[in-house]
């Protein structure tokens, strides 16, 4: 993976083990295309099984995360397709909200400036999020016609704000400030412009040197206990921890904490 050189956004891999995703198309605000898209899905798919990566940014180019669909490479051509090529591109949009929350890496997103319609779902799949006080973040589909139910946000954004909330900014499309956005849950906290990503970054590497199986764990349950009877729930946890308490971090962690020690974590 350090030598992954993808041809729609930039990838970073540094020696702590976070990979930096860059959506780098500054000059029209970062949007996406389908071929992005794909891409982008595909290289979250492909980390299921990559222990190189131990936690993920997401972040974008210039001043800005994320302006949506692009208007003229998606948009338009949309508007032309038949209802079997629609649900294709709808499911692969999809796809890859799945594959962000499926791989068993932390994903973290750095938001500046616009973040909006599939950029807002992109880092509404995130784990954590982190912003700029100029942060500007709208699920607009509405605005353009679509329903607000989209890549999934009907039923991971009101259990990330509240379900009023949601439907607030789902049915309005009006943008979340950033201020909002922190009160309200989205945001894990602000930064300012010059420090957001170097802060986010180092986040990142405090996540990847822990214990890198038992964080697959957490967010292999956080997604699992969604639809789960609190008492399933608990007895899942049970066999899940049991499981944890097998791996050598469990013990590196105990003989640092015998010797006074910090544990070094190594993922198994």
């Amino acid at each position: 993976m350090q030598d992954k050189s993808p041809q729609h956004f930039l990838w970073q891999l540094d020696d702590n083990g976070v990979a930096t995703v860059t959506l780098n198309r500054p000059e029209r605000k970062n949007p996406l295309t389908f071929e992005s898209y794909a891409e982008l899905r595909d290289t979250f798919r492909s980390l299921d099984h990559n222990y190189d990566v131990k936690a993920v940014v997401i972040t974008g180019a210039g001043e800005n995360f994320c302006s949506g669909g692009d208007v003229h490479e998606i948009i338009g051509p949309l508007t032309e397709m038949d209802m079997t090529g629609l649900l294709k591109f709808t499911r692969m949009t999809g796809d890859l909200v799945k594959a962000i929350r499926y791989c068993p890496q932390p994903v973290i997103s750095a938001i500046d400036g616009i973040c909006a319609g599939a950029g807002a779902a992109i880092a509404m799949a995130c784990d954590l999020r982190y912003a700029t006080p100029r942060a500007k973040t709208a699920f607009l589909f509405t605005r353009v016609g679509l329903a607000g139910a989209d890549m999934g946000a009907c039923a991971i954004l009101p259990r990330i704000i509240g379900q009023g909330r949601a439907s607030e900014l789902l049915f309005t499309g009006r943008s979340m400030s950033a201020e909002e956005g922190e009160r309200w849950g989205f945001f894990n906290g602000l930064y300012e412009p010059d420090q957001l990503l170097d802060s986010v970054i180092d986040a990142a590497a405090r996540l990847a040197a822990g214990p890198n199986f038992a964080h697959g764990v957490t967010k292999t349950q956080l997604n699992l206990e969604w639809d789960m009877s609190l008492d399933a729930a608990i007895e899942a946890e049970a066999q899940a921890q049991a499981i944890c308490m097998q791996t050598s971090d469990f013990k590196r962690a105990y003989d640092a904490f015998i010797n006074k020690q910090k544990p070094a974590f190594e993922g198994d």
